[in-house]
């Protein structure tokens, strides 16, 4: 007899309620739950795939070790006393830092890893820490905690409620919303045009988002700074700055004029490409409209001046008077809220060893990993932990670091795919997921466009003899305790008792300190989720800063701002700049292996009609693209919907070798991070400049 399951959905940040049919052990089918508070009844075609990733034939169960005969089935207590050991005589024979830990984004949609790997981590005691964070979002954690005072403290975009939406490197129709949880995106831009508002989409490519928009503006891969300052260079020159109650409540303000007065539009238009009178209209609008925001993501902060543009952003949401009101640019009042739990953050604590790359927040760039483990030396790493990530595919220079971690004396991999990062681990450890764990969103709730809270229990028992990540983390935590002789009595004691609480527990304790008289029990009893209230002014009693104003302009700013200037001095265009792109039916790599998702998938570089004319090629050919790191022959296609000098690959490409993804290695594609730079970054923030990488093109 079928029953009917609700559930949020964990594969991207929109949080789409489900509506699962199923018959206790096998799923029927998958729909949109009309009675979600939240999404209403939307979902889009990832959905789906939760059937595909719970009953795939090549996701992993039960530990497996690399032999020479290849990978072998071995017991949980075989594996993590092997892991844990291996861990310990690495710190012991080399040091903290010996030991690396990258964590990838699947962690932030489970809120079991989110409660439990940090006490792991922790017990390690090594810097070598490195996340998704910093191939992503990093800008936006450092602003907000130089700006307000903790890394956590992140506006959004009040899309529900504005009239003017300025969006700048991002494409929410395609990936639901970034940092920005929005499901059924397009009905809600859709309702800004029905209640008479505007949508303005700045992108080098013609993108989703831009058919769906107003007016498209083309703008040169990395140039967004230069516009947002012209953009700021506008607001003081047209007297158009409204403080309004921020006016007592800003450190800074009094500088940032004479700063910008070399960047008006007509100074900048040659880098962007977007001209004077445009700009200037554009900004004259956003300052003038009563409910306006500028939204900036993605392809803001994967680029070289991703910090400063994080902060423009800010800076001209704040002084246009849209900061903290409603339909501008504000913050979620979250059922749980982690910012008093965790730390605020910290910049500079210490550095890569190689390139001297500051850490933010706890954790080194990423693009710095495999020089720290391919450089000898002190520090060098010589094992890693991969958690739930495939860094091989999605950080830059994909191939140095493929070498990198052959060369590790260990690795392990908690992972549930044997992919192309995997494959090179000694051991790998899979979790239950997806539809067999529970599910509270603590990262996404705490950047909804509406306040909600939802609670899923699992729909499936775990499969016989497997284990759930936070049982595996524990596991781990306190076998790898005993190998280093650090078990005292009081020690075991306090461990011990953490793990008792499950992270049920652990999140109804959360939810009974947050503001809305909430439990696991009340929320269980609201299977569609509870909507709690549309977001609300909370500033600047809301501020971490001890003064309770806004940092407007941080030293590291003013620094940063010589590395601009002297970039708008010295700029000559490059032959070509190469940027990602995000397809729906895919989410990274990993759901390439749904060939319902697959099938209607391709990995083209998309090119300009004169470009191509200019280079000689002929359709269904396939061009050779190179950068300094590398180079790749991949198929084309032309189109008028991009920028002339720009190409585009997509992301999550690039499946080969010895892995076991049996749908993905039917159409491998081509992996663009053998062409983003590792040496290309954002010197300000470290994030990686995967985006605007100068690329060479060659008819094959």
């Amino acid at each position: 007899m079928s029953q009917t399951h609700f559930r949020t959905c964990n594969l991207c940040e929109a949080m789409c309620g489900l509506a699962i049919e199923h018959d206790g052990k096998e799923v029927i089918s998958i729909k949109g739950d009309l009675d979600d508070e939240f999404s209403q009844g939307h979902i889009c075609p990832k959905a789906l795939a939760l059937k595909d990733i719970y009953e795939d034939p090549n996701r992993l169960k039960k530990p497996v070790k690399k032999t020479a005969d290849g990978w072998v089935e071995i017991s949980w207590k075989e594996a993590i006393e092997e892991v844990a050991q291996a861990l310990a005589n690495t710190r012991k024979k080399y040091g903290s830092d010996a030991v690396g830990v990258y964590s990838g984004n699947p962690n932030v949609h489970n809120s079991g890893a989110i409660l439990s790997a940090p006490e792991f981590i922790k017990e390690l005691r090594t810097k070598n820490r490195f996340s998704a964070t910093s191939v992503d979002q990093l800008p936006h954690q450092y602003m907000a905690y130089l700006m307000y005072g903790h890394q956590l403290q992140i506006p959004i975009p009040d899309i529900d409620r504005t009239d003017f939406l300025i969006i700048l490197g991002a494409n929410p129709i395609i990936s639901n919303g970034s940092l920005l949880s929005a499901p059924n995106i397009k009905k809600r831009l859709k309702n800004i045009q029905d209640r008479g508002g505007k949508i303005v989409n700045i992108d080098p490519r013609f993108t989703e988002t831009s058919t769906k928009s107003d007016q498209h503006l083309f703008i040169r891969p990395g140039s967004d700074v230069f516009m947002l300052l012209s953009m700021l260079h506008i607001l003081f020159e047209e007297n158009l700055v409204k403080l309004g109650r921020f006016e007592h409540h800003l450190n800074g303000y009094e500088d940032l004029q004479p700063l910008v007065r070399d960047y008006s539009p007509e100074n900048t238009a040659v880098i962007t490409g977007i001209k004077s009178d445009v700009l200037t209209d554009l900004t004259r609008q956003f300052a003038n409209t009563d409910k306006a925001v500028l939204y900036g993501r993605m392809g803001v902060c994967t680029q070289e001046f991703g910090g400063m543009c994080m902060w423009l952003v800010n800076v001209l949401n704040i002084l246009s008077g849209h900061f903290d009101e409603p339909g501008g640019y504000m913050f979620t009042s979250p059922a749980i809220d982690l910012k008093p739990q965790i730390s605020k953050g910290h910049i500079g604590k210490w550095k890569s060893r190689v390139r001297g790359l500051p850490e933010v927040g706890g954790e080194l760039p990423s693009s710095v990993m495999a020089e720290e483990i391919l450089t000898p030396g002190k520090g060098q790493i010589k094992a890693m932990i991969i958690s739930s990530g495939n860094p091989v595919l999605s950080t830059p220079n994909g191939a140095q670091l493929e070498k990198a971690f052959e060369s590790l004396g260990f690795m392990v991999s908690i992972d549930i795919y044997i992919n192309e990062t995997s494959k090179l681990a000694d051991i790998i450890l899979p979790t239950a997921t997806g539809l067999e764990t529970d599910l509270y969103d603590i990262i996404f709730h705490t950047l909804a466009v509406r306040n909600t809270s939802k609670y899923s229990p699992a729909l499936f028992d775990k499969a016989e003899g497997a284990k759930y990540d936070w049982e595996v983390f524990r596991a781990l935590q306190m076998t790898y305790l005993k190998s280093m002789n650090k078990m005292s009595l009081s020690k075991r004691l306090k461990i011990g008792i953490a793990h008792l609480f499950s992270p049920e527990k652990m999140l109804n304790i959360l939810l009974k300190r947050g503001p809305y008289d909430l439990s696991i029990k009340k929320l269980k009893q609201q299977p569609h989720g509870i909507d709690l209230s549309a977001l609300k002014s909370q500033m600047p009693d809301s501020l971490y800063l001890k003064d309770k104003k806004i940092n407007l302009l941080p030293n590291e700013i003013k620094e940063d701002l010589k590395r601009v200037k002297k970039k708008l001095d010295t700029f000559k265009p490059d032959d070509f700049l190469l940027i990602g792109r995000r397809q729906l039916r895919t989410c990274n790599s990993w759901l390439h292996n749904s060939q319902r998702l697959l099938k209607n998938n391709s990995c083209q570089l998309f090119l300009h009609p004169k470009d191509a004319k200019k280079l000689g090629l002929q359709e269904k050919n396939s061009i050779k693209v190179s950068s300094r790191v590398g180079q790749v022959v991949v198929p084309f296609e032309t189109t008028e919907e991009i920028m002339q000098g720009v190409v585009s690959l997509p992301h999550g490409w690039g499946h080969k070798g010895k892995i076991k993804l049996d749908v993905a290695s039917t159409s491998p594609g081509t992996n663009i991070n053998e062409l983003t730079d590792e040496n290309f970054v954002d010197l300000l923030t470290g994030n990686a400049a995967v985006n605007g990488v100068a690329v060479k093109l060659e008819a094959c």
